[in-house]
This record gives C-alpha cells, structure tokens and sequence, in this order.
C-alpha cells in the first residue's frame, strides 16, 4: 500500500531551478536510497516531504495517520542544552511522559477511597492505564536506553549533560532520538556519519528489520546495498525511481542509458530519412508534392520526441604521484603507548608498515585511531614504545576536520599559498579536477561545505610528492562519484598507504591488510595485525575471519523451533518462486537483446543497400523501405519492453 506519494514537485530559488517534476511513490515497507552528487536536491527533497520547504509546483501526498520522523544533517544543532542523553530521549515522548505524569496523579487521588468522584477518577485510571501500555507506555524507556547503548553510549554517557558531547556524538544522539520514536516514514539524511563499523552493522540491522516505510540518502554503498530495496536517483534536477539496491541500480542506469542513446540515434535517422524525403518532394516543385510535404510534416509533429539522455556528472579525477621510492621498512610502531591523564587509550601496540602496504585502520570510536595518526605525525608524544620512520619517506596527510585550511582564505589562493612555484593555470587546472571552476575558485573557504573543503584538501594533497599517504576518514563528506574518484586514484598510487576508515567499500576495495584496534575480547592485546590474502576482498575477508573466531567460541547453537522452520518452509518456497520469475524475466532479456542486435544488423544492411547498390531500382527501394519501417517499429517495441524489464 502506498503510503507517500510524489506529484510534478518542483523547486526553485528565483533563477536557480533546484528540482523538477519528480514523481514517485513509496509502499508501507519500502527502504527507499536517494543517491546523487553533492548538491543535485536530495536533503531539499527531504525538506519539501517534511513541509520545510514549499514546493514551488507539484504536491506532497502522505497517507492519513501516518506519522513522519527525519534525522538532517544538522541533527547536532538538534541536540543542545544541558539535559542529559537519557533525558533528550525521554522526552522524544511527551505523550506517554504527560500520561506518566497524570496516572501518578490519579493513582494519589485514588488512595482517598471515600471521594465523591472517585468512580469517575477509577474510569479514567483504568481508560488511560489501557491507552499507556497500548502505546507503548511499559516499553519506551527500555527502549531509550537500548537504542542509546547501541549507537555507543553507555551508562555514564546516558547521564552526561548533552553540552559536553562533541558535534558527532550529538548528530548520534539525533539519531537515536528519531530511531525511538519509530515513524511510520523515517527520513535519514546521512545517517552513516559518525558511526562506527560495529554500529554502523547494528543500524543497518535495525532498518531491514524496520516495519515501516525508510528513506535514507547515503554516500554508504555498502550500506545502501544492504538495507534498500529501491533507488531514487537525483541528477539534472530530475529523478528517477530504481526498483533494486545501489549496486543493481548501477547497472540498470547504464543499461538505460545505452537504450536511450539507442533509440534516440534510431529516431533521427528516421527524422534525417524523411527530411531527406520532404527535400526531394520540394525540389520537384508540383503541386501534389506540396501536399504530400504538407501531411508529411503534420504527421512528423505528432510524433513524440525521444529525448537525448543526458550525460553523466562530470567525475573528479585525480591521481597522486609518488616521491622517489621509499626503503622496504616505511614505519616501524613498537609498544606505542598513549593516556590522557588518567584515561588510557591504547598500550603495547606494534606492528611494522612495508612499502606498498596498503593499511586500513578500524575499530570501534574512541579507540584511538586518530591518536595513533597523531603520533606517526609527530603531533602528539607517545607515553610508551616509540615510532621509527624508514629510510626516504616522504609523508602527504588528510586530515578528516580538514583543519589545514585557512578560512579567510579563497579558493585558488588556499592552493596558491601551498605551491607558490606553481603558475595561475597549474593551480586552475588542479581546482578543476575538483569541480572548482569560474567564480568557485574565489569562494572564501569559511563558507564551503563539508563536501566541498574535502575536496579542497584532496586537492592539495595531490600536487605534493609522497610515498606515504596517512588519511584519516577520507571519504567522510564525500559523495559517491568523489570516491569512486579517490578509490582509483589511491589503487593507482606508487606508495605506501594507512587510512583510519570506517568506509568498508574502501576497505573492502584497497586493503591488503586491516590493522583493528580494540579487537575484542577474543583477541589478546590492544590490535589484532589481519593480513588479507585477497585484495579487491579484503572487508569480506576479514568480517569472515573475526566470524570464524566467535564462532569457534560461542557456545554450540540450539535448534530452531518448529514455528521457525515452518517459516524458514515458506521463505524457501517464496525464495524458489523469486528465483523462477527472475530467471523467466532474464531469459527475456537475453533473448530481446538478440533480436535487437539482428535487427539493428539488419537495418544497418537495408540502409547500406538504399544507398547502394538498390539506389536505381525503385521497386528494390520501395521493398527495402517498408522492410526498414518494420524493422524500426519492431526495435522501438523491444526497446520499451527491454526498458520495463529491466528497470
């Protein structure tokens, strides 16, 4: 059942057209993922479903009763004063907090058995208590605290004043708010921000478990792979509604847009083929010609125009290049310890970074990934072990606050000031790779947005050498484009590698080893040194391992009840069903793709042959012509057929 609707919405500020006529729809159940650059609409389409920002056209359709929760980017703004977590959380419930509040108030009256109302008081006790537990009443506080812990605050967190939380910690607390109060639609606006992996695998958990409608924009492809069932897709201020996961997505756009150019060059060669036709008819200037010419061209514009599909966005490209070569030992880390008065952060931690290592550094927040960054920088001084720097190695740093930049000032000249040898075009030229052109290059850097000041450091970072790239969260504020963009050009690099992420796609993508910080329990020591035997799987590759290991050690599994294997009966069917139908429709389009290929060879033929050899012999023409007509009709039918199959 479908439970919002969108209708011809459209958005403008004066001149600027942000978006327009985006329809779609969304069911009860669906887990909608909206992709597109930075910029393309996305967040301003979330602020016209929540009533935010008027729609200049169209309308917004959401079902009767249903409730409507959003997480923005700015949910950290959301979160201040100086209540405590638990408190925040608890009042996400005013409700059930005012029903609390009046029972305990008729529960003291109730105590005076000998009052004039107290039948009444008794009604409304009793009404009200039913109303409490049927709303959830006996619950929501369990619930407060488990969505709280889960999103990694524990005990001593839930009762820190929220003012004392860092800008991630309170976007998390955003997120636990709208988590709790469990809308019947559940807006998120890069809710991956700020997570950590094992978090971040709780959340998507959470959501495809979720019984209700979730819309969700992510940069995550990992995380929308696992938890969408459909794609919004927003480019050229348009939208178009995918029904399948990111990665399925991908594939049916380029399919669509192959089909599109397709029947788009098809079509003007028929337009070019009458053109041709109507000049000939006026050459031979009669009046009958004319007449023809007149219902040709009548004809000709009732005909519906097939649009050229537009291009994709501009990709970043970048590439880094390496220094002279590094020695074999890049950077050896012996028992580095490191606390904070005293908090501890870390001990005993060792390990040795090889040339062409590609290092991944992962673990839980607050484990100190960053802190040990710090220390390989010389940033910080190290309260136990040392860090030795191997023989020529020359180190380019991100810095994932971006703190390198200098606010007051531009653009071209944040670049300028870091490679004053440079010329203005070299300097342009690097700017442009990173969507920085015209007026953006004189941009102040205080006003650019996340997105846009990783980018700017991004592209810094390039134009100096190196042979030891050390980035800490690089694609945080990335969209997706802009990481396909840096996952290249880090697979291209001459060097040596170690990124602090909680990006798995990058880890699964580069690592050739995966260096976990707090590992748990089942691991001795403060990291756990995983070598990855595969790269190009090296996430995958490690999640089975640490699997493995948990295994080994829970305790043996208990069969599951007959309800559940019942169930698991009527899953395998559905499942067995599924699989039929998909192979039915691929079948399909494996052979639509056949007949389109002979038929477009075919054509190419008759098209030859027109202007060929049969160009003399009008009955020839006029054979081959009404042949082309069918064959043109037949490729538009199996076009639109292959566009539903495959969308």
């Amino acid at each position: 059942m479908t439970i919002l609707s969108v209708d011809d919405l459209g958005l403008s500020f004066g001149t600027d057209v942000i978006l327009e006529h985006i329809s779609f729809s969304v069911d009860e159940t669906d887990k909608l993922g909206v992709i597109g650059v930075n910029g393309s609409g996305k967040s301003s389409l979330f602020r016209m479903i929540t009533g935010v920002y008027e729609p200049s056209e169209g309308r917004v359709y959401v079902s009767k009763d249903k409730t409507v929760g959003i997480l923005t980017q700015d949910g950290a703004f959301e979160c201040e004063g100086d209540g405590t977590a638990i408190s925040l959380m608890y009042h996400a419930f005013p409700h059930l907090l005012a029903a609390e509040q009046r029972l305990a108030e008729l529960e003291s009256a109730l105590q005076d058995t000998s009052r004039a109302d107290y039948e009444l008081l008794t009604g409304e006790y009793t009404r009200l208590h039913e109303k409490f537990i049927r709303d959830g009443g006996m619950e929501f506080r369990g619930r407060c605290a488990s969505i709280l812990q889960k999103l990694g605050f524990d005990r001593s967190d839930a009762q820190r004043a929220i003012n004392t939380f860092s800008g991630g910690q309170r976007t998390r607390l955003a997120l636990a708010v709208v988590l709790a109060r469990e809308p019947d639609i559940l807006l998120l606006d890069e809710p991956t921000n700020h997570l950590d992996m094992e978090t971040l695998a709780w959340l998507e958990s959470f959501l495809i478990s979720y019984r209700k409608c979730v819309m969700v924009i992510s940069h995550d492809r990992y995380f929308l792979d696992r938890v969408t069932n459909k794609t919004l897709v927003v480019e050229h201020c348009h939208a178009k509604l995918y029904k399948g996961n990111y990665s399925q997505t991908m594939q049916m756009r380029e399919q669509d847009r192959a089909l599109q150019q397709k029947k788009y060059d098809l079509q003007q060669r028929e337009f070019a083929r009458q053109e041709a036709f109507l000049d000939q008819q006026r050459r031979w200037n009669q009046a009958h010609n004319y007449v023809t010419i007149r219902a040709r061209e009548k004809l000709l514009a009732k005909v519906e125009r097939v649009a050229k599909p537009e291009s994709a966005p501009k990709p970043i490209r970048m590439r880094f290049t390496a220094a002279l070569p590094s020695g074999n030992d890049v950077l050896t880390v012996k028992g580095l310890g490191m606390r904070f008065g005293e908090k501890e952060i870390f001990s005993d931690v060792s390990f040795a970074l090889k040339k062409n290592d590609r290092m991944m550094v992962v673990g839980p927040n607050g484990c100190g990934k960053s802190t040990l960054i710090k220390l390989i920088l010389d940033k910080l001084t190290p309260t136990g072990g040392k860090i030795e720097a191997g023989y020529n190695v020359k180190v380019g740093y991100y810095d994932q606050e971006n703190q390198n930049l200098d606010p007051e000032n531009a653009v071209i000249d944040e670049l300028w000031d870091a490679y004053p040898q440079k010329t203005e075009t070299e300097i342009r030229n690097a700017l442009a790779l990173f969507r920085f052109v015209g007026e953006d290059v004189f941009k102040p850097v205080a006003v650019l947005s996340g997105g846009e000041r990783a980018r700017l450091t991004l592209a810094k970072l390039i134009l100096s050498e190196m042979n030891l790239l050390i980035l800490d969260e690089p694609t945080n504020h990335l969209d997706i484009d802009s990481r396909e963009a840096l996952e290249n050009a880090l697979h291209g690099f001459d060097g040596t590698i170690l990124v602090v992420s909680h990006d798995r796609y990058l880890v699964e993508k580069l690592a050739t080893r995966v260096l976990c910080m707090r590992p748990g329990a089942l691991f001795t020591g403060d990291v756990l040194d995983y070598f990855v035997d595969h790269p190009g799987t090296g996430y995958t590759e490690y999640e089975r391992y640490v699997q493995a290991r948990r295994a080994e050690s829970a305790p043996d599994a208990v069969a599951a009840p007959v309800g559940e294997a019942s169930s698991a009966k009527q899953q395998y069917l559905k499942n067995k069903q599924d699989v039929a139908a998909e192979r039915k429709r691929v079948r399909r389009i494996e052979k639509l793709h056949a007949e389109c290929a002979a038929l477009e060879e075919e054509l190419a033929g008759i098209e030859e042959a027109l202007y060929g050899e049969a160009a003399t012999d009008y009955e020839r023409v006029a054979a081959l012509d009404a042949r082309k007509s069918e064959i043109e009709e037949q490729l538009l039918l199996d076009y639109e057929e292959l566009e539903e199959l495959e969308s």
